[in-house]
């Protein structure tokens, strides 16, 4: 060994016994001491500890965060990234750790607002998971790939985004909402209509047998159907709409009727992401250039920079609604309407029984301006009935919804039926 190895050699023995005694003191270490102690020990001992030195980069980057703001924040996770790629390829968590890591990294980018270096790591993130995969590492072939299905859906590009969701998609007999609707959307989106249709009625079907065992809620089934019938109207399926419809409408009898069966959690985001979603046509289409929602995916999932955009427009939208038709409007007051009462009702998807008194007047506006108009009348009487769903009040949901039944389907077809 030549001279400046054995020099090198001394330097690190002294680093790495200050490390050790760091580690090995009575007292517990913070995060930066941590971080500290582990970066010394990877360099001698990777397999032990870049792992922990990974774990604790990405905990500390938040920390950091919190405190300091994006701009620092970022750097901790690209170091957590870098030391995550150096794990050996047989390390049993490497996968796991490397996923961690690039989604920390990733994030930050986003909220930093630097789009194409966060796609980047999101298509590293995909490609690392899928070499997972093929070496049986992971249980799935497109383990780290759900964030680069968000960021390709909210550049517009639907059709990559839904093949790759498509790549996860399980044989099994139950249908999850979520990956179901994420991929009904971006199906749809991409014009494939009837290959949506096909997604979202196994979701349908799962949702149908749940309710009829009590496993799920029926307001879940009137969302599902609803959505689906606008789906199958849009597919020029108007037939097979109107009997969703009617099923949806049988369904709202039995809970204005006697309520729900059973107690269940909160469930608004079940509704508010399908609102959002049949809400998208409203919105400017996304571009690399302009990106917009994922709509159908929950929005703690949509990139920072995008969910921050979206809503930041609220009191641009609240001016344009509130001002009088023909003066300055874009697309019309019905539209900035309904565009504000999307993204209000998202924004207080967390809020359980406080929606109704901040939505209600959104909605009740929305169905004025319709009537006034003579315009999508169908469509926010649809919207309300839903709400009404969310909040509880069926016996006005089913009035709602009735109405628009009879408008869309005629009511010599709308089956009426009476709570005694």
């Amino acid at each position: 060994m030549n001279h400046s190895g054995n020099i090198g050699q001394n330097i690190d023995q002294d680093a790495v016994l200050r490390a050790r005694t760091m580690l090995l003191g009575s007292g517990r270490l913070g995060l930066p001491q941590e971080v500290e102690a582990y970066r010394v020990l990877a360099k001698v001992s990777p397999a032990a500890y870049l792992p922990k030195l990974v774990r604790a980069l990405v905990s500390y980057g938040h920390e950091v965060g919190r405190r300091r703001g994006p701009e620092r924040e970022v750097v901790l996770h690209a170091e957590a990234a870098d030391a995550a790629r150096r794990i050996g390829a047989d390390h049993p968590r490497r996968a796991e750790l490397l996923r961690d890591a690039l989604r920390a990294y990733e994030r930050t980018l986003f909220e930093l607002g630097r789009r194409a270096e966060g796609r980047a790591v999101c298509e590293e993130m995909a490609e690392a998971g899928r070499i997972a995969f093929a070496r049986g590492q992971v249980a799935y072939p497109a383990y780290g790939g759900d964030r680069l299905a968000v960021v390709l859906a909210e550049e517009g590009r639907h059709g990559e985004a839904a093949d790759l969701l498509a790549r996860d998609a399980g044989a099994e007999p139950e249908v999850p909402f979520w990956p179901a609707v994420e991929r009904t959307a971006e199906l749809e989106a991409a014009g494939r209509r009837e290959e949506a249709v096909a997604v979202f009625t196994g979701l349908v079907d799962d949702t149908r047998r749940k309710t009829e065992g009590g496993s799920t809620a029926l307001a879940h089934l009137v969302w599902e159907l609803v959505h689906r019938s606008r789906m199958l109207d849009a597919a020029g399926r108007h037939g097979e709409a109107g009997a969703d419809r009617r099923e949806a409408l049988a369904v709202l009898d039995r809970l204005a009727e006697s309520g729900e069966p059973g107690s269940w959690s909160n469930i608004l985001s079940f509704w508010t992401t399908l609102y959002a979603l049949s809400a998208r046509t409203a919105e400017p289409p996304a571009t690399p250039e302009a990106p917009a929602p994922a709509f159908g995916t929950d929005l703690l999932r949509w990139s920072r920079d995008v969910r921050k955009a979206y809503f930041d427009a609220i009191p641009v939208l609240e001016a344009e609604a509130a001002r009088p038709a023909g003066e300055g409007h874009p697309a019309g007051p019905t539209t900035a309407h309904h565009r504000l009462t999307a993204r209000s009702a998202l924004l207080r998807e967390s809020r359980t029984h406080l929606i109704e008194a901040p939505l209600r007047p959104l909605f009740d506006e929305e169905v004025a301006l319709a009537r006034r108009s003579a315009r999508e009348l169908p469509r926010t009487l649809t919207d309300r009935a839903m709400f009404l769903v969310a909040v509880k009040r069926y016996g006005e949901a089913r009035a709602d919804f009735a109405e628009a039944v009879g408008l869309l389907d005629g009511a010599d077809r709308t089956p009426i039926v009476t709570a005694t």
